[in-house]
């Protein structure tokens, strides 16, 4: 059925800063900031703090929910970056956004290391894209330290089967581990994984049927913004996805998703805003 009719265990999410987000009332919008120089995207701005405030500027400008900080590029091939060197590029970062921008901060990381010095110098929320299976460390300091999470299912390395299946056992093993160390249900947000480990086909696929992931009755986060598998469709460079992203989005928010994740915050805005209008059954659109 459409619009998809969302249930949640916890009706309000803790974004930080006195920020309570208000799940199936709106589309949340998380803006990328990359404190690395190998990012996918190109848009990487390690040892650039000015140019890491006039994004985050912008983005509070744009209307964008939160931002997101990370110091580790995720994309294939990339070297490991050292956790020493991780902690040290998102702190300075977010020490900087801090000071200038009023938007929550979540921090991009694998590592409790890295997560418990930016949650020290402002963060707010814990985006793990391992969905707390590298680093066992991690959930404990989530749930001590009381702050919401991103879970991602990443399908690297692993066997694939059914998409669904596939990520809903991810999700499953990532709850576990919350279970375990105390994490609220409250505080987390899940994330299928667009773009890590799936082909192209597969990742459409996940698209298509992101409403099969809504009985978990948990948020939904989803980041496809300038992903290879959209520049494979079109034909088209890391600069040249814009509108590709913007088509991924909407039809995200009409299947179910709550917190899109992107680099371009004006246009993405005007993307979930619009598509709220259509999907959202409360509003006060005249």
């Amino acid at each position: 059925m459409w619009p998809i009719d969302r249930r949640y265990k916890a009706a309000t999410f803790e974004a930080g800063r006195g920020v309570i987000w208000d799940w199936g009332r709106r589309t949340y919008v998380m803006g990328i900031v990359n404190a690395t120089q190998d990012s996918f995207s190109g848009d990487g701005v390690a040892g650039e703090l000015d140019k890491a405030v006039a994004l985050a500027k912008n983005f509070a400008a744009s209307g964008v929910d939160i931002i997101d900080v990370g110091g580790a590029s995720s994309r294939p091939g990339a070297d490991p970056t050292p956790v020493s060197v991780e902690k040290s590029r998102v702190v300075r970062v977010i020490e900087a956004i801090n000071a200038e921008v009023g938007l929550p901060i979540s921090v991009d990381t694998t590592w409790a290391a890295v997560a418990e010095a930016a949650l020290d110098v402002g963060a707010s929320v814990v985006n793990d894209i391992s969905g707390f299976q590298l680093d066992p460390d991690l959930s404990y300091l989530v749930a001590d330290r009381e702050v919401g999470a991103v879970l991602m299912h990443n399908q690297r390395g692993r066997e694939h089967h059914d998409v669904i299946d596939d990520i809903t056992s991810g999700f499953i093993t990532s709850l576990s581990a919350c279970d375990s160390a105390g994490v609220d249900s409250a505080k987390l947000i899940l994330d299928p994984g667009f773009g890590f480990g799936w082909s192209v086909s597969q990742n459409l696929e996940i698209l298509r049927r992101l409403p099969e992931l809504v009985h978990l009755e948990l948020p939904l986060l989803i980041g496809t913004s300038k992903k290879s598998s959209i520049g494979t469709v079109l034909g088209s460079r890391v600069g040249e996805r814009l509108f590709g992203t913007a088509a991924t989005v909407a039809h995200a928010i009409c299947a179910g998703i709550d917190v899109v994740r992107i680099h371009d915050g004006s246009e993405m805005r005007d993307v979930v805003t619009m598509s709220d209008a259509i999907v959202r059954q409360r509003g006060s659109v005249g």
